[in-house]
């Protein structure tokens, strides 16, 4: 009798920790996002936008796969607001609920078998246009990548900007060709402006990266490019794919692609191209060789 009470006190011991083990295996993240006026100051002028914690673009969300997320949303700006969650295959609860100035919401996101690069986004033309960010999903903590581990990854979000303020009551004009593109959120040297910035992409030598392609663009495909380096495409809209290589990238209206970086040129500067296809602008940034294998 003493024997048998063991062995369903041992059995009971294991199936605890057999619990403990797999149920420690996904997490709980928690964001805060304030929606706030800001002022920022691009070609040449100045004016009032809406963005997530001051920032355009917005914060990145990080987590693992099969992670739930929830994102509270505070709107302290002078319109309502409601939020898309793009890509994701589980419909996220309260994508279509109106955040009301004055207001919070908290979305709650579960994942499941989602992998790779989403985004998310004001679901209004006028508020997209500064409202949006990366949503990186890792693989889970057992979980490997299916192609040589990186260096890094970082996130390259094209984005458009207008010279006038966009607001619920002139959403019109965000439908129509914007006045400048976006490097994560820098202009670059094309536009003769000399406030903008330009978008610095820093690497090293015989480094491997994974860069997260976001098209956050609302009506151009965009087409993306780094003198004398190719890419190895490895994934797309959060899933992996057959591995593709090329010289340039071509990103649809809100797609997303992972493509491999090998920093496998002569130390220097090299510049980043992207393009609209309708070919009115050309925005610029650089990507810089370090001799230190640290990045």
């Amino acid at each position: 009798m003493g024997s048998q009470k063991h062995v369903v006190l041992l059995l009971s011991v294991l199936l605890i920790l057999n619990s403990l083990l797999f149920s420690g295996a996904d997490e709980d993240h928690y964001y805060e996002f304030i929606l706030q006026e800001t002022e920022i100051t691009k070609l040449c002028s100045t004016k009032t936008i809406l963005t997530v914690n001051g920032s355009f673009p917005g914060p990145e969300i990080r987590v693992r796969r099969g992670d739930t997320v929830y994102v509270n949303v505070h709107n302290q700006g002078r319109s309502a607001v409601s939020f898309d969650w793009q890509g994701f295959e589980d419909p996220v609860d309260g994508s279509n609920e109106l955040i009301q100035p004055g207001k919070n919401f908290t979305y709650e996101i579960e994942l499941d078998d989602e992998i790779g690069t989403l985004w998310w986004h004001a679901r209004s033309a006028w508020a997209k246009a500064t409202v949006h960010g990366a949503f990186v999903i890792l693989p889970a903590a057992d979980e490997e990548y299916p192609f040589p581990t990186p260096t890094s990854d970082q996130i390259i979000i094209f984005g458009e900007w207008f010279k006038q303020e966009l607001t619920e009551a002139n959403e019109t004009i965000a439908a129509g060709q914007a006045d400048g593109y976006t490097i994560n959120g820098h202009l670059g040297e094309t536009y003769g402006c000399s406030n903008d910035t330009t978008y610095l992409l820093e690497v090293a030598y015989e480094g491997l990266y994974l860069l997260r392609l976001i098209n956050a663009v609302a009506n151009e495909t965009m087409v993306f490019a780094i003198a004398q380096h190719s890419f190895t495409t490895v994934g797309q809209n959060a899933t992996y794919s057959q591995r593709s290589f090329s010289t340039s990238l071509t990103l649809a209206p809100g797609q997303t692609l992972d493509v491999l970086l090998g920093a496998n040129q002569n130390v220097g500067q090299y510049y980043i191209t992207a393009q609209p296809s309708s070919g009115r602008h050309n925005t610029t940034g650089v990507i810089q060789y370090l001799t230190s294998t640290g990045v």
